[in-house]
């Protein structure tokens, strides 16, 4: 399918620098295909009345961690160029994966030295060797040894590192101290993630009991969000796309409660898209889940045929991203670009930190209670 059916333009004023606050309290666009009143404007604190008794919620309990580093290289002549570096995979206890820039000022060898401006930190310095690059230095990505290892490393990066904010909020603001809780969700207990699973960040605790009043289940995975999040499809068609592959796990207890869920004729809802491709992986034809531990590379676009997922809560996506060619295969690309055109006059705000969508998969059963849901 070609990518460029997937471009549109955003202005930059609808690019959220920060949260709601309550997080609960964002705007919520509903998209239910097919019907009438097809695109309902709410806010997140409505959701338990927009689903159903027995219906399940599930969320991903990935925890960022903070991965972006900022220093300089060391020798090789009088000049020391700033370096950037965020790091994406833990290789063991002294070496990391990780995506640096700009990457032509480094070779094999060199010593980049992380900087701790502004902060109190245990350790004066923290230095680490360029290992390896990537084939043929392309795309940034480097190997780096630091010079301490294990709990040592832990801590020298958690007082030095900054959290990864996607390069269209980083890029115009500063990354500040107040990031640290609000990139995280409420979720978050297993770290790996050098991205947040944002559809996670609109909720709140308020938000959690209501739903379980209701009688709709929470249920957690795990999938760790790698770099490729934030990249947008390059090839001129989404055949030629690779995507990154990324560690996640459906535990037993997840995966029976939500086979008992389906069996009952309950909704799956999926919250983020990294929820909806780990459960579809772990999913069998029949939509049968099985406990899941391992990579997925699942690449989802228009005329994937969903199993287990019946509705999703999500952000609104950068253009031509693998994420929006997710959410247009979910409801229908010409319906998502109608919610897209109607996001964009109603003044919902965009990508990270902005407002969400529930979308409700083409061809689900949207039977509601009396307000609508």
């Amino acid at each position: 399918m070609r990518t460029d059916l997937f471009e549109f333009a955003l202005p930059e004023d609808r690019i959220a620098l920060r949260p709601a606050s309550p997080r609960d309290s964002a705007r919520l666009l509903v998209v239910r295909p097919g019907v009438s009143g097809e695109l309902d404007d709410r806010n997140v604190g409505e959701l338990p009345a927009l689903l159903r008794p027995g219906d399940a919620l599930v969320v991903n309990d990935t925890k960022v961690f903070a991965a972006s580093l900022r220093g300089r290289r060391l020798g090789r002549g009088d000049r020391e160029p700033a370096i950037a570096a965020t790091l994406t995979r833990r290789l063991d206890g002294s070496r990391w994966v990780a995506l640096a820039k700009p990457a032509k000022r480094l070779a094999v060898g060199d010593v980049v030295r992380f900087g701790s401006e502004g902060r109190v930190c245990f350790l004066d310095q923290l230095d680490a060797t360029v290992e390896a690059k990537g084939q043929g230095g392309q795309g940034g990505e480097v190997t780096l040894a630091f010079a301490f290892h294990g709990a040592v490393l832990d801590q020298a990066l958690a007082e030095r590192g900054d959290m990864p904010l996607p390069p269209y909020i980083a890029s115009r603001r500063e990354i500040d101290e107040r990031d640290r809780a609000d990139y995280q969700t409420m979720f978050a207990r297993e770290e790996g993630s050098v991205a947040a699973p944002t559809a996670g960040l609109h909720f709140t605790e308020g938000l959690t009991a209501a739903l379980r009043a209701r009688g709709i289940d929470l249920h957690r995975v795990t999938l760790h969000v790698g770099p490729g999040t934030f990249l947008p499809v390059k090839a001129d068609d989404t055949t030629a796309h690779t995507m990154y592959a990324e560690w996640g796990t459906v535990g037993a207890a997840t995966a029976a409660a939500l086979n008992a869920t389906r069996r009952a004729g309950g909704r799956i809802v999926a919250v983020g898209s990294t929820s909806l491709r780990l459960i579809e992986s772990a999913a069998a034809e029949d939509g049968t889940l099985a406990p899941f531990s391992g990579e997925t590379a699942l690449f989802i676009t228009p005329g994937y045929r969903f199993r287990a997922v019946d509705a999703m809560l999500t952000n609104f996506h950068l253009p031509r991203s693998t994420l929006f060619m997710l959410v247009c295969a979910f409801c229908g690309l010409d319906v998502m670009k109608r919610a897209y055109a109607h996001a964009f006059t109603a003044g919902y705000r965009f990508y990270s930190y902005g407002d969400a969508c529930l979308l409700f998969r083409s061809g689900v059963d949207l039977q509601s209670p009396a307000d609508g849901g």
